[in-house]
Order: C-alpha cells, then sequence, then structure tokens
C-alpha cells in the first residue's frame, strides 16, 4: 500500500492563495498551514499590547499590526503572522500588495500549550535572522508572565522577565513602555476556550 505524496507549492502559489483565502495559513518549505482559532485570554492580550503600542506611537514615524500583518522570513522562506509587529521608520513590504513585511523591528506572540514549545524554539530561531529584528515579546496566557528577549550588540539575546502587576517593560526598539496591569487588563486566566459547534 502506497502512502500519498504531499502536494508542494511555491511561495508565489501560496501567495496567491492565501490572498483570496478566508482564512490566514502560514506557509513553509512548499507547505501551507491553517491557523488555529484564538480563544478570548489570547485576544484580549493581542488587543490590549496592539492598544497600548497604538497609543504611544501615534505621533511617531511607527506602525504597529495586529496579527492581520505577514512577516516573510526571507532567510528561511517561512511566512507567518506574527500576534503583533512594530516597526519604527520606513516600512519594508515583499510587493506592491503591501500585505507582507519584511523588516519588523518587535515581534510579540501569545504562547498556548499547542505553540509554546515551536514560539520560543524554531521560530524563534528564523526570526532571528531578520536583520531589523530586535526584541522579541512572549506572553502568556495562562498566567500573569511575559519573556522579553533583546538582542544585543554582539548578536547574542537577553531574556528579561515580569510577573508582577506593577512590573512594566521596557521595549527599546520602538521606544515604548507597557505595564503588566494594562497587558493582562480584563484578561481571566482561568477562562477556557469553548468547543465551536
Amino acid at each position: 500500500m502506497s502512502t500519498p505524496s504531499k502536494t508542494f507549492i511555491t511561495p508565489e502559489q501560496y501567495l496567491e492563495i492565501e490572498r483570496k483565502a478566508e482564512f490566514k495559513s502560514e506557509y513553509y518549505q512548499g507547505e501551507m498551514f491553517a491557523m488555529a482559532g484564538a480563544g478570548i485570554p489570547h485576544i484580549r492580550l493581542v488587543g490590549n499590547l496592539f492598544a497600548g503600542l497604538h497609543q504611544q506611537l501615534r505621533s511617531r514615524p511607527c506602525s504597529v499590526f495586529s496579527n492581520d500583518m505577514r512577516v516573510f522570513v526571507a532567510l528561511t522562506g517561512l511566512y507567518t503572522y506574527p500576534d503583533v509587529v512594530a516597526v519604527c521608520g520606513e516600512l519594508q513590504v515583499l510587493d506592491t500588495q503591501k500585505d507582507t513585511l519584511l523588516n519588523p523591528s518587535l515581534i510579540a506572540e501569545v504562547l498556548s500549550p499547542s505553540t509554546e514549545a515551536y514560539d520560543r524554539g524554531r521560530k524563534f530561531e528564523q526570526y532571528q535572522s531578520i536583520e531589523s529584528f530586535q526584541e522579541y515579546l512572549l506572553m502568556a496566557s495562562d498566567r500573569m508572565h511575559i519573556d522579553l528577549y533583546t538582542r544585543q550588540a554582539d548578536g547574542r539575546w537577553l531574556r528579561a522577565s515580569a510577573s508582577r502587576p506593577d512590573d512594566s517593560i521596557e521595549l527599546a526598539s520602538i521606544g515604548c513602555r507597557i505595564t503588566l496591569a494594562d497587558l493582562y487588563e480584563k484578561v481571566n486566566l482561568t477562562e477556557i476556550a469553548s468547543p465551536q459547534p
């Protein structure tokens, strides 16, 4: 009995399909991967971070995007949708569609049990190949806790963690500061996403 062979697509085919799709998919090494839906704590964390950064960046030449802005990792060929991404300075985009960012300064991901290992491991490794990328913010969705990785001058990454409401995080790459109390506002850490009918 033979096993069905996988059908691989080119990056160009992926972008053509993705730009017409009703739901988002990531792309890596010839394959598309549908993205799972998010629960309320995840959605609120993304919203709170986006709102806090947007307010601070309004009068500056910076941009912040929530999870609809695709990011392309040129060295590895990964197309992905970070939860929040920010850039100070001119946006560099893949093509005239202007829906794929090439030069993020800050990338933020909300961790879930199904994605935490990937977000901390292989995905972070791939993000590190982006020259403009300076800070990586990981937000726990099951407890109040963040890890912020900052690129050092020698290329190493320094981790800082915070887990109290009055702790604040300084996002030097975009000149912003946010407290954990604001980040976790209205986030019910015991809330579990209900299965869809």
